[in-house]
């Protein structure tokens, strides 16, 4: 499919031939659905935590003797049905990671490719540097309409990504880096022709 391919001062650079395998494809939402549910899996810190029976601060003496009170026998006020007692099958700290076959992480990421090409989202620049600061980028990308964007290059150029990390819904990323989640995630996907020919690289 032919693209026209832009710069940040909103002229034209002449066309670029994408792949249809990449750009062009039919978009599967269960997959990139998968790959999202995936990728926020793997992000979830796990870190909550619950005192068990055996956790709590507390005495350890039986409460009363086991029988003749008339009352249910106890063993311990740090059992669950205390008030200060620990907490049953609560959660611990674990890991939620989970994994996926490789195809379908490629799938994943060709489908929110072509899902941003067939909406009109997909938009390759000739290059993303030359912006020392972040006033003059955020002009260029108003003039551009760009709210929300995902810049990627093959490899980020630091003073692009100093100007660009100050404004807000605009990230950069590599191509090694570029995922379903952020693709999505954002309203226009910026692919520069180095960073084109790096995902083709990438997924062949």
């Amino acid at each position: 499919m032919q693209i026209e391919i832009k710069t940040l001062d909103n002229g034209s650079a002449g066309t670029a031939e994408l792949p249809d395998e990449l750009f062009g494809a039919e978009p599967r939402p269960d997959i990139l659905a998968r790959v999202v549910h995936w990728q926020q899996a793997k992000r979830r810190a796990g870190t909550h935590k619950t005192k068990g029976m055996g956790e709590v601060q507390g005495t350890t003496k039986k409460p009363y003797r086991q029988k003749g009170t008339g009352n249910a026998r106890q063993g311990s006020l740090r059992a669950p049905q205390f008030r200060t007692g620990g907490v049953v099958h609560g959660p611990v700290v674990r890991s939620h990671e989970y994994s996926l076959p490789k195809k379908v992480r490629r799938l994943g990421l060709i489908s929110a490719l072509s899902q941003k090409a067939r909406d009109g989202k997909l938009v390759v620049l000739d290059a993303a540097t030359g912006a020392p600061r972040t006033r003059e980028l955020a002009a260029k990308l108003k003039a551009l309409g760009w709210t929300s964007a995902l810049i990627v290059d093959h490899t980020v150029d630091t003073g692009f990504l100093l100007a660009s990390r100050n404004i807000v819904g605009i990230d950069v990323l590599p191509t090694i880096g570029a995922n379903v989640y952020d693709i999505l995630a954002h309203d226009v996907l910026a692919i520069t022709t180095a960073g084109v020919a790096g995902l083709k690289e990438r997924l062949a």
